[in-house]
């Protein structure tokens, strides 16, 4: 039995591999699932979190996170439909400077997330904001950055694209 042992040892030395085979980057040699290049994937975020990532809302880096998921696998945005239903604390991400600074009590801020709302938006995202929680704050539609939608609620807004097939992903 030890013979056998210290053969098989000295067999993995010699070919500096183990009995799960490892490729050249370290890991074995499983195939990665991913997904169909030429699908159309629908997704809706639900947003209600003010926590960051990365100096801007996490919700919204994980919505660039995701797109560039898809494009290493060959997915082009346009094979995307995303919807981003921001409610409650997370709604003051798509609000423009000024409101922004109110909002946060600092008079000099910028609001470090009209970069990637716009960044998003041009990629075919559909960037929405609940009006209730627009209301709540006495915010109006001035004080929304541009080509932001305006939707009536968060809630019926993510019953209805779970309804029509999105994909929900919730948490942020």
């Amino acid at each position: 039995m030890r013979l056998v042992l210290l053969t098989l040892l000295l067999s993995i030395l010699a070919t500096g591999t183990s009995a799960g085979a490892q490729s050249d980057d370290g890991f074995d040699d499983r195939p990665i699932v991913q997904v169909p290049a030429d699908g159309r994937y629908r997704v809706v975020y639900d947003m209600r979190s003010d926590q960051q990532a990365a100096g801007i809302n996490k919700g919204l880096y994980y919505v660039r996170g995701l797109i560039e998921a898809f494009r290493k696998q060959g997915v082009k945005p346009e094979q995307l439909d995303i919807h981003v239903v921001m409610h409650g604390r997370s709604a003051k991400a798509l609000l423009i400077d000024e409101t922004y600074q109110a909002a946060i009590d600092d008079p000099f801020a910028i609001n470090p997330n009209a970069k990637i709302v716009g960044d998003l938006i041009e990629l075919g995202v559909r960037v929405e904001i609940c009006h209730s929680a627009m209301k709540s704050k006495g915010w109006t539609k001035a004080d929304v950055l541009p080509d932001v939608a305006i939707i009536h609620d968060g809630y019926t807004r993510l019953i209805k694209l779970q309804n029509d097939g999105y994909a929900y992903i919730g948490g942020f």
